[in-house]
C-alpha cells in the first residue's frame, strides 16, 4: 500500500466532502487521517487527509481526484508520505536556532531533507560541516543585494526546494523574492507578534517590564513581520530577569516555536487562507 497526503482549499460548497470521499473509494483509498474547516467569515473551506491506497502512480491518484473535485475549483496539493519536504535552512551568525532544526533532523524528529545551509555570513560553516550539509556563503550588501537574491534563488530550484527556513537569518529579502514564493518562506521573530519592533528588542522588553516574552513563526511576506502566523509559544518572566536572561529565555522560545512550525509545515498541516493560516495540528 502506498500512502499519500492530500490537502484541498476551496469556497465551502455542499458536496465538497462528498465529492472527496468518492475519489478517494475510486482510488480504492483507505483513510487514516481527516481534519477539516470551514471559515464562516470568509466562507474557505480546508481539509487535510492521509490515506493509503495500492495505487502506486501519483499521476493516476491525482487525476481521480481532480475528476471529482475540480467543479470545486480548489487549490489542491498532492504527495507521497514517504517524499519528504526539502528545506533550505538560512542563517545569519546566531547559531541557536540552525543547531537546534539540525539536531532534531538528525534526530529522526523533522521528516525533512536540507540539501543545503546558506548564510550571509561564515560563523556557522563548521556547524553545517558536523552534520554534513553543504554550505553556501552569499554574502549581501546594499550594493549587490538583487545578485545575491538571484544566487539564492538559483540554488533554490537547484536543489528542487520546497521552503525556505530563516533560522535567525538578519537580512530583508525584497518584495519582488518574496512574492514569487508566497507560502514558501518560514521566519522566526524574535517576539510575540505584535511586539518590540527594531533593534535590541529584549532590551525594549527588559525595561518595559515585561511578564511575558515569546516568539512568532510566520510565513514571510513584502510587509515586514506581518505574514500570516504559523506557531506561537510564550514565557513568564519575573522582574528579576535581566536583559541576559530575557535574551537566554527567548533563544530557547525561538528554537522550540520554529521547529514546531517547521515540522507542521512538513506534513502538510498549514494551509493558507488569506492572511491567516489553518493548523491541522
Amino acid at each position: 500500500m502506498e500512502r499519500y497526503i492530500v490537502t484541498l482549499r476551496c469556497v465551502d460548497a455542499p458536496g465538497v466532502i462528498h465529492a472527496m470521499a468518492s475519489a478517494l473509494l475510486r482510488a480504492q483509498g483507505n483513510i487514516l487521517e481527516q481534519a477539516q474547516f470551514t471559515d464562516e467569515a470568509t466562507g474557505k473551506f480546508s481539509m487535510r487527509t492521509r490515506f493509503e491506497t495500492p495505487l502506486h502512480d501519483l499521476k493516476i491518484v491525482s487525476s481521480l481526484l481532480d475528476t471529482e473535485v475540480n467543479k470545486f475549483d480548489p487549490i489542491i496539493t498532492l504527495r507521497r508520505e514517504d517524499e519528504r519536504r526539502r528545506a533550505l535552512i538560512m542563517v545569519s551568525q546566531q547559531d541557536h536556532c540552525l543547531a537546534d532544526l539540525l539536531y532534531r533532523h538528525a534526530n529522526g524528529e523533522l521528516p525533512i531533507d536540507i540539501p543545503v545551509i546558506v548564510s550571509n555570513h561564515d560563523d556557522c560553516h563548521a556547524l553545517a560541516q558536523q552534520y554534513d550539509i553543504p554550505f553556501v556563503q552569499i554574502p549581501v550588501t546594499s550594493a549587490n543585494k538583487i545578485d545575491a537574491e538571484r544566487d539564492l534563488m538559483s540554488l533554490i530550484n537547484e536543489h528542487s526546494v520546497d521552503v525556505v527556513v530563516l533560522a535567525r537569518y538578519m537580512q530583508i529579502l525584497s518584495n519582488d523574492f518574496c512574492s514569487a514564493l508566497e507560502g514558501r518562506i518560514i521566519n522566526i521573530h524574535h517576539s510575540f507578534l505584535p511586539g518590540f519592533k527594531g533593534a535590541r528588542p529584549y532590551q525594549q522588553a527588559y525595561d518595559r517590564g515585561v511578564k511575558l516574552i515569546g516568539a512568532t513563526a510566520h510565513f514571510v511576506t513584502a510587509d515586514l513581520d506581518e505574514g500570516p502566523i504559523i506557531e506561537q509559544d510564550v514565557h513568564r518572566v519575573q522582574h528579576n530577569h535581566s536583559a541576559i536572561d530575557l535574551a537566554e529565555i527567548g533563544r530557547d522560545v525561538e528554537r522550540r516555536v520554529l521547529a514546531r512550525a517547521v515540522r507542521l509545515y512538513s506534513e502538510d498541516r498549514v494551509l493558507l487562507d488569506d492572511q491567516r493560516t489553518v493548523i491541522f495540528a
